[in-house]
Order: structure tokens, then sequence, then C-alpha cells
């Protein structure tokens, strides 16, 4: 099974679509050395997040995006026509390089079998999530976890906001959750933010999210930078993420905030 499942009995639900790390060896075998090299991972988002909250729920996909990715719809259609983008199965990476040796792209049969095997899995699985935790408050909150290199020419130009906050340009969440992450965000010294700029939203966000029935989804690009070196070996730094953390912790408690107050209801 490649979901991960933590439950908490708070009204937040964090997706983590893109932390994991497995590759079958077939499909690794596939890949060329720009490939194997997994480099398109949100490198330690599941660590800056860990024990921020004791009561959220986690829901994690543990194979590698470059297997399948759970944050594209199954029918592989575009998140942002017209712009650079990876798809469902991708066959480049961000800077729009191939990832495949010749001839070993998946084909229609081998994504079919990925999207059964991973894809629907992950997306029951957040949905259950979603159910049990409404249940129990009346709302819940989707908070969809990424992180990205801060520049990346072939997607986008210059240097990404270090906070890009995505709500499918506000149908995906009320107004007020949308408004609550970006005041935290843009009150916190040092960093920048932009919401529904280059990034509104996955198809995690823009499927989940259901507003009027109570499912509220949010997706939150960070710019790697924050946190990490942007480089192999991709490492982890104390200081800027302790720092980010702090940020963090403040958006997840205000939105299980606006979850007790029963503002959203």
């Amino acid at each position: 099974m490649s979901v991960e499942v933590t439950r908490g009995q708070g009204a937040i639900v964090l997706g983590l679509p893109h932390t994991g790390l497995e590759v079958p060896s077939d499909v690794m075998a596939g890949l060329n050395a720009r490939g194997q090299a997994l480099a398109d991972t949100d490198w330690h988002i599941d660590k800056l997040y860990m024990g921020l909250r004791a009561d959220v729920t986690v829901v994690r996909q543990t194979v590698h995006r470059y297997v399948i990715d759970v944050n594209r719809g199954a029918d592989d259609a575009s998140l942002y026509p017209g712009q650079a983008t990876t798809g469902l199965c991708p066959t480049t990476n961000f800077d729009g390089e191939p990832i495949h040796l010749a001839g070993h792209a998946p084909d229609q049969a081998e994504v079919a079998a990925r999207i059964a095997a991973h894809h629907t899995p992950y997306h029951q699985a957040l949905s259950t999530e979603l159910a049990r935790v409404r249940a129990i408050h009346g709302i819940a909150i989707l908070y969809d976890c990424h992180s990205i290199r801060s520049r990346i020419p072939h997607l986008f130009d210059g240097t990404l906001p270090d906070f890009n906050i995505g709500t499918n340009l506000s149908t995906s969440c009320a107004p007020l959750v949308e408004k609550t992450v970006e005041e935290i965000c843009r009150a916190a010294t040092g960093f920048s933010t932009v919401v529904n700029g280059r990034f509104r939203g996955g198809w995690t966000t823009r499927h989940h999210g259901q507003p009027a029935e109570g499912i509220h989804a949010i997706q939150m690009e960070l710019a790697q930078s924050t946190y990490m070196e942007e480089a192999p070996p991709w490492r982890w730094d104390d200081a800027r993420a302790a720092r980010l953390r702090v940020t963090l912790v403040q958006i997840l408690d205000a939105l299980q905030s606006l979850a007790d107050r029963k503002v959203l209801t």
C-alpha cells in the first residue's frame, strides 16, 4: 500500500503527495540518470510539518512523483493550460528535460496500472479522512503541503515568492480560510507571499475543495529556499526551518481555531 495515514481528531487534514521516495525497481530501471536523481521531490516537507500540531491527520503518498503525480487528475488534463508543467506520469523534470531512457516512458496500460495502485487509493484515503473529521467538527480543512525550488526558468520567471497560497482563484475554500492564511503569511517578517499566483492549487485542492459541503481546501507551495539548500544533496537547514515553522504553526493553529469557533459552518 503506497498510502500512509496518521489519524488525528482535529479538523485539519495534511496532504503530502510529493514527499515519497519509493520507486519500483522496474520503473527505476527505465529512468535515465537525471530521472534517478529524483530532483523534483518536495524534500523534507514531512519533517517540516511534523509535530506542529498533535491533532492533525496526515495522508502521505509514499511513491515518488516520477512514478505517478497524485496531484494531477487521472485524465492528465493540464492544470495550467498554456504554461509549462509536468503530467500525471511525468516524462520530463521541472527543467523540461527527459527523465526516461529511450523507449521506457510508461504506455497507456502502465499509466492505468499506476492510477489503480497509487492515485485512486491516495484520493480515497483523503476523502475518507475528510469525511471523518467533518463528522467530528462539522467542517474539514485540507491543507495540501508542497515545496519547490525557488528558481526554475522552465516553469516561471525570476524568483518564486516564499509562500504561494493556492485556492483555485478563491473557489476551493471559504473566503475566511484564504484570508486567515494570507494575513499570517504577509505578517511574517522577511518572507514574501502571493495568493493564486503561478501555483493556484493542484488537482487535489480543486477536486476535494467543496466549501458548500463543509470541506475547505488550500494549497501551500513553499519555496525550498525557506528551509533547505536547493541543490544536491538537498540538505535541511535547521535555522531556516525553525524560523519557518513558527509561521506554519501559526497557520495551523488559526485554521483549527476557525473550526473550533464554528465560523465556517
